[in-house]
C-alpha cells in the first residue's frame, strides 16, 4: 500500500496524501507585495493536480525583510484579499494551505533599503549584497511583532497552516549560527543563546494563533567547519517540540557563500530529516531532489519522515500525484476531467 498517496492524519494534522509543494520564490509579485494573477494560477494548478499541502513561497513579514522587491509579503493588511482568493481557490481542489513567514535578513537585495542581521557581517562582498546593520534589542522586539502580525493575517486569510522560515541563511537562521551570529547579549555567544530569538518569535506565534500548526523550516547543517550542525539542529527540535511546534522541515545550506556543497544527488538531505525525526521524535519534511514517487516511498517506509516535498518536480510537473496514482492502479485519485490522458 502507498504511504505516499495515503491520508495523514496525526496531532490534529488532515491531508489527503503525503505530498507537499515547499514554498519556491517565485518573484512574481510587485512592489507592493501582493498576490498576483501569477500566483493565483500557479498555486491553484498544484492543488488541482492533487497535491495534499501547499506551503506558499517566503513572504516578508515587513518590507525590509524581502528577498527582493518582487517578494510575496504579509506586511499590510491590504495584502490580505490576495492570500484569501488564493486560499479559496486552492480549497476548492482539496489543498490544504500553509504560508512560510520570512524575513531575509543580511542576504536581502532590495535597493530600497539596508538589510539587518545579528551581525554586522555582510553575506557577500559582490552580486548586489550590502553591509546589513546590526539590530538592537528593541529593535528585535519590532521584529517578533512583524512576525505575529503576518501570522495573525495569514490565518484570518485562511492558511490552515503557518511556517517559520529559519533556513537558507536568512535572518532567523543568522542568529542560530555562529559564524552569523557574533552578539555578546543574550542572543550570542552559547547554543542557548543563539537558538533563543528563534525559539521566542516560535512561542509568540503560537500564543497568538492559538490551534494552528506551526512548521519551522532549519537547515540542520551549514556545511562550514564550526559552523551550525546536526547537533545544535536536534537541540533545536527538540526546543521546538517542547513549545508545541508541529513538525521540522528539514533542508540544508544557504547561510555562507563558502559553503562546502556535498554531491546534490537525490535523496542527499534527507537523512538530517531522519536523524532529527529519531532523535528528537517530532515529526519531519524531507526535502531535496526527490523527484518519483518511489524515492518518497522509500523515505516514509524507511522512517526518515512524514511528509515529502518535492519542489522542482512540482515546477516541473503539476499533475506529479496524477503520475504517481496511475503508477499505483489507483486512478480514482486523478481529476475525472484529466482521466482519458492517464
Amino acid at each position: 500500500m502507498s504511504l505516499l498517496l495515503s491520508p495523514y492524519e496525526e496531532n490534529g494534522i488532515f491531508l489527503k496524501n503525503r505530498v507537499v509543494m515547499p514554498p519556491m520564490c517565485m518573484y512574481k509579485a510587485e512592489s507592493d507585495g501582493e498576490v498576483t494573477p501569477f500566483h493565483l494560477v500557479h498555486y491553484t494548478t498544484r492543488a488541482m493536480g492533487g497535491v495534499g499541502l501547499i506551503i506558499v513561497e517566503a513572504t516578508a513579514v515587513e518590507a525590509r525583510g524581502r528577498i527582493s522587491e518582487t517578494d510575496l509579503g504579509l506586511w499590510d493588511d491590504a495584502q490580505v484579499p490576495g492570500h484569501q482568493q488564493l486560499v479559496h481557490l486552492c480549497h476548492e481542489y482539496g489543498a490544504k494551505m500553509g504560508i512560510q513567514l520570512a524575513h531575509a535578513g543580511r542576504k536581502s537585495l532590495c535597493a530600497s533599503s539596508t538589510p539587518v542581521a545579528p551581525s554586522p557581517l555582510a553575506f557577500s562582498e559582490s552580486n548586489g549584497y550590502k553591509l546589513p546593520h546590526e539590530l538592537s534589542l528593541a529593535e528585535l522586539e519590532g521584529i517578533k511583532k512583524h512576525f505575529v502580525q503576518a501570522a495573525l493575517r495569514a490565518t484570518y486569510a485562511g492558511y490552515e497552516f503557518l511556517e517559520l522560515h529559519a533556513a537558507h541563511g536568512y535572518l532567523l537562521c543568522e542568529f542560530l549560527s555562529p559564524l552569523t551570529n557574533q552578539r555578546t547579549d543574550q542572543y550570542g555567544g552559547s547554543l542557548e543563546n543563539r537558538c533563543s530569538f528563534v525559539i521566542e518569535v516560535a512561542q509568540a506565534i503560537l500564543d497568538a494563533t492559538q490551534e494552528v500548526p506551526l512548521f519551522v523550516r532549519i537547515s540542520a547543517d551549514e556545511w562550514m567547519e564550526k559552523g551550525w550542525n546536526i547537533e545544535e539542529s536536534i537541540y533545536l527540535a527538540k526546543k521546538l517540540q517542547s513549545i508545541g511546534v508541529a513538525m521540522i522541515h528539514v533542508s540544508a545550506g544557504g547561510n555562507n557563500e563558502a559553503q562546502k556543497t556535498p554531491d546534490i544527488v537525490p535523496l542527499y538531505q534527507a537523512a538530517y530529516a531522519k536523524v532529527i525525526r529519531e532523535s528528537v521524535g517530532i515529526p519531519t519534511i524531507a526535502v531535496g531532489l526527490i523527484t518519483t514517487a518511489a524515492e518518497g516511498e522509500k523515505l516514509l517506509q524507511g522512517g526518515f519522515c512524514d511528509l515529502v516535498a518535492y519542489g522542482r518536480e512540482l515546477l516541473r510537473n503539476p499533475n506529479f500525484v496524477f503520475f504517481a496514482a496511475k503508477e499505483e492502479g489507483k486512478k480514482a485519485l486523478i481529476e475525472p476531467s484529466y482521466l482519458r490522458a492517464f
